[in-house]
């Protein structure tokens, strides 16, 4: 499958994309993590080839190739705010979205803004429950800007053993991963104003919590169809996490991959795609 990197202008904001699949086919559109970028989908787009779909993920304000004006502000609602202006400048009335970590909070907020876009949901390692917060991810959305050591903290995440932390955590063979992904996480994490923007929405991530209620109702009233796939070793994010799906959206599909940790594509995609593949196949256009 061809994948082409494209750009466009979102309100100022020159956001990235690399996109596969016919022009005209329906669309997945995928939102990635922190510290990642549209990169972290390279492979799983080349899984997909052969899907009839049209398979579309940006880089987010912040990450990746996008660039920002100065004085962008970075908070959730605006890394929502772009994405979703990044679907109108691309005609996407209708699509599957597939989120994971930070892409749940964008994802889930495009879900609840424009519900009749949405025609399915793929969820891996992206929580939207208080029970798939693990202590770690409690502790971590509990620091402060103002209290002092508190940033030394979150900018730590941002090194390159803090990055490469969150790929091999939990996962049972870190020689399955490819240092490809964290060292470019660490390359885009490098370039000028890059640690700030991720320290703003780093203390931006508890404001999320606040949304669970109306992200569940949503699940609950909408009864998207749902694909869960989630790596156990997860530092941040529990496998009850992942379960809790099922509480709002009983007939959702659950794959929990015990030797898989956060970045469970990076050792789990032969397993993973087929579960992809056949999950769109049944979709509504």
């Amino acid at each position: 499958m061809t994948i082409v990197h494209r750009t466009v202008d979102v309100d100022g904001v020159s956001v990235a994309y690399r996109e596969s699949g016919p022009a005209d086919a329906p669309v997945l559109l995928l939102l990635h993590g922190f510290p990642t970028s549209s990169h972290q989908f390279a492979r799983l787009m080349d899984a997909l080839d052969g899907t009839p779909y049209r398979l579309i993920a940006p880089d987010y304000p912040g990450s990746g190739r996008t660039r920002t004006p100065d004085g962008f502000t970075y908070t959730f609602d605006r890394l929502a705010d772009i994405v979703e202006g990044f679907t109108d400048a691309l005609g996407l009335d209708r699509y599957a979205l597939y989120v994971f970590d930070f892409g749940a909070p964008v994802g889930l907020r495009l879900a609840t803004r424009r519900p009749e876009r949405v025609t399915g949901l793929i969820v891996q390692n992206g929580n939207a429950y208080e029970d798939g917060l693990s202590d770690a991810a409690r502790a971590f959305a509990g620091l402060k800007r103002d209290v002092p050591g508190d940033e030394e903290r979150v900018r730590g995440l941002f090194t390159e053993e803090g990055t490469r932390f969150q790929y091999e955590t939990g996962v049972a063979d870190p020689e399955l991963i490819s240092p490809d992904g964290w060292t470019l996480d660490v390359h885009y994490l490098g370039r000028p104003g890059r640690a700030d923007a991720q320290a703003d929405l780093a203390f931006d991530y508890a404001g999320n919590f606040a949304h669970y209620p109306a992200w569940q109702s949503w699940l609950r009233d909408a009864q998207p169809p749902l694909l869960v796939v989630w790596g156990a070793g997860d530092p941040f994010f529990t496998p009850a996490g992942a379960k809790a799906y099922l509480r709002d959206v009983p007939d959702a599909r659950l794959h929990v991959f015990d030797a898989a940790g956060h970045f469970a594509l990076e050792t789990h995609l032969p397993e993973i795609a087929p579960l992809i593949q056949d999950f769109l196949t049944g979709l509504p256009n």
